[in-house]
């Protein structure tokens, strides 16, 4: 048997046809990549969490909290805020789902 290292190939493996299971990682891993976005965005712009949420109108643990990969509270309008006051703007975007991007 072939060992991987890549992480996706082995969460397939683990999870097999777990729907409820491969939506639960789905969904974990977008709250990661929230997160590191926040985090990015924050130290590209040189700022430490209580300089973001001074300019923020609020308190240095909410920014720790969004920059958690474990938190499951982000929501579009914080992220809009965030982005304001880094003078960048969000884009989402939708597209299919394919095999290859699991």
């Amino acid at each position: 048997m072939t060992k991987s290292n890549n992480a996706i190939k082995i969460l397939d493996k683990m999870t097999g046809n777990d729907i409820e299971l491969e939506a639960m990682i789905a969904e974990e891993s977008i709250n990661a990549e929230v997160a590191q976005l926040i985090y990015a965005a924050r130290t590209k712009a040189g700022l430490t969490q209580k300089q973001l949420a001074e300019l923020m109108g609020t308190k240095q643990p909410v920014i720790a909290r969004l920059e958690d990969a474990n938190y499951e509270g982000h929501s579009l309008s914080m992220l809009q805020k965030i982005a304001h006051v880094l003078n960048q703007k969000v884009i989402i975007d939708m597209i299919p789902i394919t095999a290859s991007s699991r």
